[in-house]
């Protein structure tokens, strides 16, 4: 007991002395302008398509959530993490953003392979956010990348849009982020588009329609999704405001709205639905949970110091 006890407060003080490692100012005497640099390559990307918002913040969780926030989503081999079912999904325009700001930072020959691609991906995911009218915060850098990726690492590391709430607080819990955490990363579901296979269960069982999906809803659903239909065909995570990162997705779980069984459920379960209602009544409220929450996130499992490398190219270990 004493042993497991040992070795649990040894892990503990790894992921903790790892993270504490992480500011603000990391660059501030190596690439001081990293952060602009990346801003404007990621506000150029921007313009030329919206999906480069719900790309970037989708990728900044795939990555943390697997084998930490260290990049290990862009290696691209013969066994990669990114070609895992569960990641295949993955806008290219979300990776397309990191390259292109990579490119942009190492085109400064003060910064040149100084800059983590997973720094880039935590930045990136901060400027989205504020482009489509979310929160500005400081990003904490200094993450090493990782030089392994598996497709086996990915096996149970993400939820699933069937997941209930216990099974969405376990696997949060996990890396350290509590309910609040993840309802309010929940939200960021505010942007962005799922495909047809991923809710069609919901709106085709035998006894009819979910009951717990609003019915005029449902039957907008089925249009847009008919049976037999190419099940990757996009729908709108949130069908009010689809393009702006605001509390809406919450107001529509409240309504059965909820596009997963995973947003709803934050609604249908009476252990949430307290936060889903103060999140829908209060957008400051979400916006403060959600930089909390996604500070948290970029904690996770990061490499540091002498960890990892800094990748000259995203997809490619040096």
């Amino acid at each position: 007991m004493k042993k497991q006890m040992l070795s649990f407060l040894f892990i503990s003080f790894f992921v903790v002395s790892s993270y504490a490692q992480l500011r603000e100012n990391f660059y501030q005497t190596t690439c001081p302008n990293v952060e602009s640099i990346v801003r404007s390559a990621v506000a150029k990307k921007f313009q030329e398509t919206f999906i480069t918002a719900p790309g970037t913040l989708r990728l900044f969780f795939h990555d943390c959530f697997v084998r930490g926030c260290d990049a290990s989503v862009f290696l691209t081999n013969a066994n990669a993490e990114r070609d895992h079912h569960d990641d295949l999904s993955l806008a290219g325009d979300g990776f397309d953003t990191v390259i292109k700001a990579k490119a942009a930072v190492d085109n400064n020959p003060n910064c040149r392979n100084k800059v983590s691609c997973a720094d880039i991906l935590a930045l990136a995911t901060r400027d989205v956010v504020g482009l489509t009218g979310g929160p500005s915060y400081k990003v904490e850098l200094g993450r090493r990348d990782g030089r392994i990726s598996t497709r086996k690492s990915v096996q149970h590391k993400l939820p699933h849009a069937e997941f209930n709430l216990n099974q969405l607080n376990t696997m949060f819990a996990s890396h350290g982020l509590s309910q609040t955490d993840m309802i309010a990363l929940s939200g960021a579901h505010t942007l962005g588009f799922s495909h047809c296979n991923q809710f069609s269960k919901r709106i085709y069982l035998k006894a009819g329609i979910d009951p717990t999906l609003n019915r005029q809803y449902a039957l907008q659903l089925r249009q847009m999704c008919p049976v037999n239909v190419d099940p990757r065909i996009a729908i709108n995570m949130d069908p009010t405001t689809p393009q702006t990162f605001d509390n809406a997705y919450y107001k529509n779980l409240q309504q059965g709205k909820g596009l997963f069984t995973s947003d709803q459920v934050l609604f249908t379960d009476t252990r949430s639905r307290p936060t889903v209602n103060l999140f829908a009544s209060n957008n400051n409220a979400f916006n403060q949970a959600f930089v909390t929450a996604i500070t948290k996130l970029g904690r996770v499992g990061v490499l540091t110091g002498k960890q990892g490398e800094i990748r000259r190219d995203c997809s490619r270990i040096n």
